[in-house]
C-alpha cells in the first residue's frame, strides 16, 4: 500500500511532472533543440539548458568565453554512445536501466560528467548489491571513483565477512593502501589477531619481492600486542620477512617491552599559532602530545568481544556467567520457564528453552503442553 502524499510536497511534485514531461516532449518533437552530443557516429539532439541544470561539466563549458560553448555540436571523447543514450534518457525521464553489466561504465561517466543524480543511483545499485564475490571491487571502484559513501560502504561488508573475504583472489590484489584501510580497521570481525597477521603474510607472499617495502607499514595495522606470546615468539618473530629485518625488530622490541610494561616515552612537541603579535601580548605555544607508535594500538576488533558464557537458568530467568571475566550478566528475565526444562545457546546468541510441561490455566480444553520458548538475546 503506497503512504500517502504530503500536502506540502504535492505542488512540487506536480510541478516537477509537468516540467519533465513537457522537457521530453520538446526532445521527442526536436523543438527548440539548441546543441548535439556527437559520441564517435551517434548523434543526441538536446537542450543545453537541461545539460547545465543537470552537469557541472556542461555548465562550466556553456557558461564558458570559450569558442567551444558558441558550437552546436559538442564532440564527447572516450564515452559509448550506448551509456550516453541511458544517462540523457534519465536526464529528460528520470528513467534508467542499470544493470551489474552496464553500472560501472554509467557510474563512470557520471563521475566524468559531474552528474550527481546518476552517480547517487549508482551507488545505490550497487550498495544493494554487495556480496563475497564483489565487495572488494566495489571497494576498490569507490576509491577510485572518490566516492567515500560506496567505498565505506563495501570496506564494512568486507570486515564484517574478513574470514571468508581474506581467502578469495580479489583480497591477494589489493594495493597497500587498500588492504591497510581494511587491517587497520576496528570492525574487523575475528576472534584473534593471528588472523589478521595471517592473512597479511598470505597478501605478501603473492609478490613478496615488490611488496616487501610495504611490510612495515601494513605491519603497524596488525595488533600485535593482541597476539599470544607463544604465537609472537614462534610465528612472528621468526617470519622468514621479519627475522633479519632491523626496522622490523625494533617494532617488535616495542611490543615485548609494552607486555613487560614499558611504554615508549611519549613526547611532547611545541606549537605555535601563526599570526602577529596583537597588543603587545606574547603568543602562547601550545603543547601538542604526539600519539604512540600505531603498532602499540591494542583495541579489541568487533570479533573479539564474543565471550564463552556458562548459563544457569530457573524459574525467574537466566543468567550468565564469565568464567574468564568473573563477571556476571542477566541474559533474560521470565517467570514463563518451568523448572523441568533444558536450555541451548546458539552461535547466534539466542537462547531457547524446550521439554518439560506447562500448565496453562486459561486453556479449559487442553490445559498441559510441551513447552519451547525462544527467551531472546542473550548479553554479550
Amino acid at each position: 500500500m503506497a503512504l500517502p502524499l504530503d500536502p506540502m510536497d504535492e505542488p512540487r511534485m506536480y510541478q516537477q511532472t509537468l516540467l519533465q514531461d513537457g522537457l521530453s516532449d520538446l526532445l521527442e518533437n526536436d523543438k527548440l533543440v539548441d546543441c548535439v552530443l556527437k559520441i564517435k557516429d551517434k548523434e543526441f539532439p538536446c537542450h543545453r539548458l537541461v545539460l547545465c541544470a543537470c552537469s557541472a561539466y556542461f555548465r562550466s563549458i556553456f557558461l564558458s568565453d570559450l569558442e567551444e560553448s558558441k558550437k552546436r555540436e559538442i564532440v564527447l571523447e572516450d564515452v559509448e554512445p550506448g551509456v550516453m543514450g541511458l544517462i540523457l534518457k534519465y536526464l529528460y525521464t528520470s528513467k534508467i536501466n542499470v544493470t551489474e553489466q552496464n553500472v560501472q561504465d554509467i557510474f563512470a561517466v557520471a563521475n566524468v560528467y559531474q552528474i550527481p543524480s546518476i552517480f547517487t543511483v549508482c551507488v545505490s545499485f550497487l550498495q544493494k548489491r554487495l556480496s563475497l564475490s564483489n565487495c572488494l571491487a566495489i571497494f576498490r571502484l569507490g576509491l577510485m571513483l572518490d566516492c567515500p559513501r560506496l567505498a565505506v560502504s563495501a570496506r564494512n561488508y568486507a570486515c564484517e565477512r574478513f574470514q571468508l573475504v581474506s581467502r578469495d583472489e580479489e583480497f591477494f590484489q589489493l594495493l597497500p593502501g587498500e588492504l591497510a584501510a581494511i587491517l587497520a580497521n576496528d570492525s574487523l570481525n575475528v576472534e584473534t589477531e593471528e588472523a589478521v597477521f595471517e592473512a597479511l603474510m598470505n597478501w605478501m607472499s603473492r609478490d613478496t619481492e615488490s611488496r616487501e617495502k610495504d611490510l612495515s607499514g601494513l605491519l603497524d595495522c596488525v595488533r600485535l600486542r593482541l597476539v599470544n606470546e607463544d604465537y609472537l615468539t614462534d610465528k612472528v618473530e621468526k617470519h622468514k620477512l621479519i627475522a633479519f629485518n632491523p626496522e622490523l625488530q625494533e617494532k617488535l622490541q616495542l611490543i615485548r617491552d609494552a607486555r613487560a610494561g614499558k611504554m615508549p616515552e611519549v613526547k611532547k612537541s611545541k606549537k605555535e599559532d601563526g599570526g602577529a603579535v596583537k597588543d603587545g601580548d606574547i603568543e602562547e605555544e601550545e603543547e601538542e602530545e604526539s600519539l604512540l607508535p600505531g603498532i602499540l594500538n591494542d583495541t579489541l576488533r568487533f570479533g573479539m568481544f564474543v565471550r564463552n558464557l556458562i548459563l544457569m537458568v530457573n524459574e525467574a530467568g537466566a543468567v550468565a556467567y564469565d568464567p574468564a571475566g568473573n563477571d556476571c550478566f542477566v541474559a533474560s528475565l521470565s517467570t514463563q520457564i518451568p523448572k523441568n526444562h533444558t536450555s541451548l545457546v546458539t552461535k547466534e546468541n539466542q537462547i531457547f528453552a524446550a521439554g518439560g510441561l506447562f500448565f496453562d490455566e486459561q486453556n479449559k480444553e487442553d490445559p498441559l503442553c510441551s513447552y519451547f520458548l525462544q527467551v531472546g538475546k542473550g548479553s554479550r
